[in-house]
């Protein structure tokens, strides 16, 4: 008892005043002990304040980018949303925020697809292309509705429901390909095939697919030649096939070469393996011969397969063969099975480097082309697709590869863009050569609204992030507002240096230049390039999963579950 008194009796001194005034060391001490307190309870009340104002930023910003989110919505009336894809594993892909600004430019260019598909609408539906100065349409692809069966997909991914189904309509009620026309067996695949396959995947509408085998079945006899290269041009109704005239009856590389995606994806789509066959076999056919550098002149032999001495050259003529031989690749999922797309690509691609040439003084990397052993400095405004081309096909590289082809890819972009920024207009020639200490100059000087700048642009934007392609691409868009704008379309130019203008709207400017700006401005979920491939006329194909180039029965149920959910969708058999 005394101990817990004592105990209590020394508590009470110790915080009695008088104790600590005769002893200073002590006064010293607890003076010492309070500041340290204050500042304790200062610093937690600081800390608190901190967090608080940190806690009220993100609050803020959170409804900022809910209010972003909700005017998106309101943007796109759910199409954006519904078009994403949610997340993927893809390194290369980078998830990039939709501001204000990205919103109002793809607006504006939702604009113009709206003047655009409006003005063929009104003067030209359903027939080929408008000609938006004389305010007529023409049938320059034998009758087939280019424009409108080029621009669904466009249609669809800009939200634009209305038009896409008044579209629909067209084709399932009206699109005949019975016709006894001469069509280009390339144009034909890539502008129809393509975008109907495309409208399919999109949507699910039956009769986009059962139109795309109706028009490939009347193409197929085309590779009914000796060596399987197929010939370029087939009569629809008859089936007879043959070469122009100009080429002196031999088949072109391009023309040769780019049906494969959308005859392989035919193929899985329908179990039918006919298609694939026959567009397999000309890789197959150009696989036994193919050079160490990759590089192939521009005509080939359709009896024997052999290759003619011609120009070699990554614009005209050339260009789409290299393009699809990574892209079959991708749509086949890299695996073993198109394997050697692949390492034919990576042929091309050394001998790409072999034709790089920089000019003086400002040192603009540019391809040149080749004849024997002649290099010509000369490059086609075709030929900018390859900047795209090879920043898609770096992550297929090791790391030292890799980073020197998409290095390559940026100063090539750079080329291309001033290729816009070099002329009054702001718009590019057909073409461009290059002089020393001169660099670059217009050949042919027409514009006539071509995409491949723009689809460079966004490929370079979607796999490094970089804005600057962004500003590049709104640049060149608003040249195009500026020169071509018309009041009933858009138009080409004769020259970009008087700024004259051409009586066309090309359908691929629906169906490129304008989809390409559009995505250089939507979210990277907006057909990710892990799941999606695009076809040289930019209609994104579905990739199958864990398709290697197989047929559609060899898919898992899962996979054909999926088509055929697909193929009835509410319930149209058209």
């Amino acid at each position: 008892m005394a101990r817990t008194s004592r105990s209590s009796t020394s508590k009470w001194r110790s915080f009695h005043p008088s104790y600590y005034l005769k002893r200073p060391k002590r006064l010293a001490l607890l003076f010492i002990v309070f500041v340290s307190a204050t500042l304790v309870v200062w610093d937690r009340q600081t800390l608190v304040r901190e967090y608080e104002d940190e806690v009220t930023k993100l609050h803020k910003e959170v409804g900022h980018l809910e209010n972003l989110l909700e005017e998106l919505k309101n943007v796109q009336g759910g199409t954006v949303r519904k078009l994403e894809s949610g997340k993927t594993n893809n390194p290369s892909k980078r998830e990039v925020p939709d501001d204000t600004i990205d919103i109002q430019r793809r607006e504006k260019v939702k604009d113009a697809m709206l003047h655009a598909w409006g003005s063929y609408e009104k003067y030209a539906w359903g027939q080929d292309e408008l000609q938006p100065q004389s305010k007529n349409g023409v049938n320059s692809f034998g009758g087939l509705g280019a424009t409108l069966v080029d621009s669904l997909d466009t249609l669809y991914i800009m939200g634009l429901h209305e038009q896409f189904q008044k579209a629909r309509e067209w084709v399932a009620n009206i699109l005949d390909f019975n016709k006894d026309y001469e069509a280009s067996v390339f144009e034909t695949t890539i502008r129809v095939v393509g975008g109907l396959l495309s409208a399919y995947d999109l949507s699910g509408e039956k009769v986009f697919l059962d139109k795309a085998r109706d028009i490939a079945d009347r193409l197929l006899p085309a590779w009914d030649t000796p060596s399987g290269i197929p010939y370029n041009v087939i009569n629809l109704a008859h089936g007879r096939g043959h070469n122009p005239g100009w080429t002196g009856g031999q088949s072109i590389l391009a023309d040769s070469g780019t049906e494969q995606l959308e005859f392989i994806a035919l193929s899985q789509r329908t179990g039918d393996l006919k298609y694939k066959q026959k567009v397999e076999n000309v890789i197959i056919q150009l696989n036994k011969t193919f050079p160490a550098d990759g590089l192939l002149p521009i005509y080939i032999d359709p009896h024997s397969g052999s290759t003619s001495y011609s120009p070699i050259t990554f614009g005209a003529m050339g260009d789409s063969f290299y393009e699809y031989l990574l892209k079959v690749w991708i749509q086949g999922n890299k695996t073993s099975a198109v394997k050697h797309y692949r390492e034919m690509w990576e042929k091309s691609m050394k001998g790409l480097l072999s034709l790089i040439r920089r000019s003086t003084p400002s040192s603009f990397t540019y391809i040149c082309e080749k004849n024997g052993d002649s290099l010509y400095d000369k490059m086609d405004e075709l030929a900018c697709f390859a900047p795209g081309m090879l920043a898609l096909g770096a992550v297929g590289y090791g790391p030292g590869d890799s980073q020197k082809f998409l290095s390559l890819a940026e100063e090539l972009a750079w080329t291309c863009y001033n290729f816009y920024q070099s002329t009054p207009t702001k718009l590019a020639g057909e073409n461009y050569f290059f002089h020393a200490g001169q660099d670059m100059s217009v050949g042919t000087s027409w514009n006539i609204l071509r995409p491949e700048t723009v689809e460079s642009l966004f490929y370079l934007w979607r796999l490094t992030g970089n804005k600057t392609y962004q500003e590049w691409g709104w640049n060149i868009f608003q040249a195009f507002e500026k020169n071509s704008r018309v009041e009933s379309g858009y138009v080409g130019l004769k020259d970009v240096n008087t700024g004259v203008k051409d009586n066309k709207m090309q359908s691929f400017f629906l169906a490129e230049t304008l989809k390409y700006l559009y995505l250089l401005f939507s979210p990277p979920s907006v057909i990710p390039l892990d799941q999606w491939v695009f076809n040289t006329e930019a209609h994104p194909i579905k990739i199958v999963a864990g398709q290697g180039g197989e047929n559609f029965g060899d898919l898992n149920e899962k996979q054909k579950q999926f088509f055929r959910l697909r193929g009835r969708k509410e319930g149209r058999s058209d």
